[in-house]
């Protein structure tokens, strides 16, 4: 990863933690290498800091980056909850608005010619997706429902041979949230569908294998 964008990345609003990201960052090169041509997809963009580390990955591969988020903010960055970011409310509508952030991320990283911005309710946006995907990324809402829904929607568009990235999967109640582990992981590798590929902290990287 070139170091004015890995620079971006670091500066960059959000919580992904500089190994994951650069994790993340290989495994879009690996994804984009594997199935030329395919786009990567991510599904929770927030304020961009993930998109910079697969946008970079998506223009060595000669591909795109479809961030897909309705930047309201997810359940846990709501009024109230542990996450919760009040400058990021627009005053106008009293609701979360991440899209002013997340454009101004990716113009400042250079990447507005590699990440597209694709603003709207992941399972309404998946209704219409056609496309197989190199790599696909969850990490948007952490509720069970939301995280089921993401990992019934959108695994089936990973193309054979591409790789499905889940971040904040904590196999010990004791470090984090279940969902993504319960309803992402444990079905993804429990289906024989995904084989796990790697582990960096809560990021796990499958890949399809049938």
């Amino acid at each position: 990863m070139s170091p004015e964008l890995l620079d971006a990345a670091l500066a960059a609003r959000g919580f992904m933690p500089p190994d994951e990201g650069l994790a993340l960052f290989r495994a879009g090169r690996d994804a984009a290498a594997a199935v030329p041509g395919a786009p990567l997809l991510e599904i929770g963009s927030y304020c961009g800091k993930s998109s910079i580390y697969l946008g970079a990955a998506a223009r060595d591969g000669d591909t795109v980056l479809v961030a897909v988020d309705h930047h309201r903010g997810s359940e846990e960055n709501q009024p109230g909850w542990e996450w919760h970011e009040p400058d990021l409310v627009d005053p106008a509508v009293g609701r979360m608005d991440t899209l002013p952030i997340f454009r101004r991320t990716v113009h400042d990283a250079g990447l507005e010619g590699t990440v597209v911005a694709l603003v709207g309710d992941s399972p309404t946006v998946a209704r219409f997706w056609t496309t197989p995907c190199a790599l696909v990324f969850i990490d948007g809402g952490h509720g069970a429902e939301p995280a089921a829904t993401d990992y019934r929607v959108w695994t089936p568009h990973v193309a054979p041979g591409g790789l499905l990235a889940i971040h904040d999967v904590f196999p010990d109640p004791a470090d984090g949230g279940r969902a993504p582990y319960e309803q992402i992981y444990r079905p993804a590798v429990d289906s024989g569908r995904f084989s796990e590929v790697s582990a960096t902290g809560s990021l796990r990287v499958l890949r399809r294998v049938d």
